[in-house]
């Protein structure tokens, strides 16, 4: 005997896609992205509470920033760049960039 475990949206969240389709004249494919990322995030936490339960709760939020990395900050995405353009000594006046770097890094995360 198989055992089945449906994913299905909820009705607002396809009444939210179908108004989204409509107002910005999004294509179908759009549609069917946002359905397929809401029931990866679905079964991502359904794996994430069955370890909470079994009692590896450092597994779960291991899994979770694994699965679903979240991006870089522009601080993060500016201080790659300065090292990007810091590696062409050419152009830029090391100097100059390090004055860009001092006040990045002393912004919060």
């Amino acid at each position: 005997m198989t055992q089945e475990h449906p994913i299905t949206p909820q009705k607002w969240q396809v009444d939210t896609w179908c108004k989204q389709a409509g107002a910005y004249g999004a294509d179908v494919d759009s549609l069917f992205v946002q359905a397929y990322q809401a029931g990866a995030d679905e079964e991502l936490e359904a794996c994430c509470e069955w370890l909470v339960v079994d009692d590896w709760k450092n597994v779960s939020k291991h899994l979770r920033a694994a699965r679903r990395p979240k991006p870089p900050s522009l601080k993060e995405q500016s201080l790659a760049l300065i090292d990007k353009i810091q590696s062409n000594k050419e152009m830029w006046q090391t100097d100059d960039l390090d004055v860009v770097r001092r006040a990045l890094e002393s912004l919060p995360d």
